[in-house]
């Protein structure tokens, strides 16, 4: 049986790894085990980030819709309370943009939604 080196192999996947690790700072991204290492970290970063956007982008929109409704006299819970009483189904991102590019829309949901006293 003949004999195999390894090194073709093992450089292709030492190219590879340091190909993603392009950008990194000092020696994370020319030396193999401290890129190794960084790659390792920042998949675990975009894996975990990848659902926190989703958690940050809900609290931006209801920072704006809590904001717009205060314009006219109401607070986020109080819109949201009747929003949903008069089933009104209209998610977040959507009232968001409504408050920021519709406004006159948005007054009128909350004139709409607001309890007959």
């Amino acid at each position: 049986m003949s004999r195999v080196t390894r090194g073709f192999t093992t450089h292709r996947r030492h190219a590879a790894l340091l190909e993603r690790a392009k950008g990194f700072r000092t020696g994370r991204n020319n030396l193999f085990k401290r890129a190794h290492e960084a790659l390792l970290q920042a998949d675990q970063f975009a894996y975990r980030d990848r659902r926190t956007k989703k958690r940050q982008m809900r609290r931006g929109w209801i920072v704006t819709i809590n904001a717009a409704a205060r314009m006219q006299g109401m607070t986020y819970s109080a819109f949201m309370h009747q929003m949903r009483l008069g089933q009104m189904a209209v998610d977040r991102k959507m009232l968001s943009q409504l408050a920021v590019h519709e406004p006159e829309v948005f007054a009128a949901l909350t004139k709409i939604s607001a309890p007959t006293v």
